[in-house]
């Protein structure tokens, strides 16, 4: 949800920031067509629909968050991390909060192209965002961009290589100060 609220930033009020880093979103642009032509993203992209469903955070901490365990965990996230996850959004009150956070995003308005210095952070290995969608944001960035695909990382990156994105993060703000 953060990476979607980040584009629409870029997009509305692109003066009020120095550059854009995004980890595993692709540009909304480029996602809404890989549903349209990719045949596996619509697949990848199911639990779209299932976390807008009344019920969903109930099932999502049935078994102790085995959903949650499940999904964090084919994605390569680390044992420790899951559990710092949970123990965030690990009880209802918490789940259902980041659930009405997500329902609340609604239908967007489209995104034009991003006009201000873009990261973007995607790991060959994410189950939610496929490649097209990935390769195919730089077609909707108008200014400086850099794509850093990783081997073998899923949809969370920073769990799974925080080292790495670190490095690539103080790069892109360095080379994009304030």
């Amino acid at each position: 949800m953060g990476g979607s609220l980040a584009w629409i930033i870029a997009d509305r009020w692109p003066e009020r920031i120095a550059s854009l880093t995004m980890l595993s979103r692709p540009h909304p642009a480029s996602f809404a067509r890989a549903l349209k032509i990719d045949l596996e993203q619509p697949h990848r992209s199911r639990h779209h629909q299932e976390l807008l469903d009344p019920d969903a955070g109930q099932r999502l901490l049935a078994e102790n968050g085995k959903w949650v365990r499940d999904r964090l965990a084919r994605n390569g996230v680390p044992r420790e991390a899951i559990e710092k996850h949970l123990s965030v959004i690990g009880n209802p009150p918490a789940m259902e909060a980041a659930l009405a956070w997500y329902r609340a995003r609604g239908q967007r308005a489209p995104i034009g192209p991003t006009r201000v210095p873009t990261l973007f952070i995607w790991g060959e290995a994410d189950d939610t965002v496929g490649r097209i969608a990935a390769e195919s944001t730089a077609e909707f960035i108008e200014a400086d961009y850099r794509f850093a695909p990783l081997p073998g990382v899923g949809h969370y990156p920073a769990d799974q290589q925080p080292a790495r994105i670190s490095e690539l993060l103080l790069d892109h703000l360095t080379r994009h100060p304030v």
